[in-house]
């Protein structure tokens, strides 16, 4: 198993819960010896994408330059996990087509539930008025339609999520070590 590369693209609103689940996959997955890597949406914007805004043609770009990155570690033996918001499914499903190991993960979380979780005020702000472009309040995300696996965490835990998450990539890398064959997940 070690060694088979997985693109595992976790999309959802801001705050509900992609790099959380992500930081705890990886750690599942290094303590079985897999090589992995955590590609996080706002991260990968502060150092990859700073060039960018917050345009539909700039989230576009920033997406795809997340892509480019997951397609590369993937072939390269490397387990990615991706916690991008990534608002717009055809980019998704175009970033999905160039890696083709993928496994789309719809973490879910209702905007009520996420406005009352707002740590950082940002909902608010944005319901407010005072935040132009916040996906979700004043900017569209399109809900994948046929997402490899779902999470609600508005009602599940992190661990019950994590774990319904690792048990779908956990077989997509026996499937594809054992058939050896081209990786389809969808």
């Amino acid at each position: 198993m070690i060694g088979t590369g997985l693109t595992v693209w976790l999309t959802g609103l801001s705050g509900a819960g992609k790099s959380t689940i992500a930081a705890e996959i990886a750690t599942a997955l290094r303590s079985q010896a897999h090589r992995v890597e955590v590609l996080d949406g706002d991260e990968v914007r502060r150092n990859l994408c700073a060039d960018l805004g917050f345009s539909k043609e700039d989230r576009d770009t920033n997406i795809r330059r997340i892509g480019y990155v997951a397609d590369l570690l993937t072939r390269n033996g490397v387990i990615v996990l991706v916690a991008a918001i990534s608002p717009y499914r055809e980019v998704r499903e175009e970033v999905r087509d160039r890696i083709g190991r993928f496994v789309e993960v719809y973490v879910r979380c209702p905007l009520d539930e996420l406005v009352h979780r707002d740590v950082k005020g940002l909902y608010r702000k944005a319901l407010a008025g005072e935040i132009a472009h916040f996906t979700g309040v004043s900017d569209p995300y399109e809900e994948p339609e046929d997402p490899d696996i779902e999470v609600d965490t508005s009602t599940e835990d992190v661990a019950t999520s994590v774990d319904r998450v690792l048990a779908v990539v956990e077989s997509q890398l026996v499937v594809r070590q054992v058939s050896g064959a081209p990786f389809a997940v969808h």
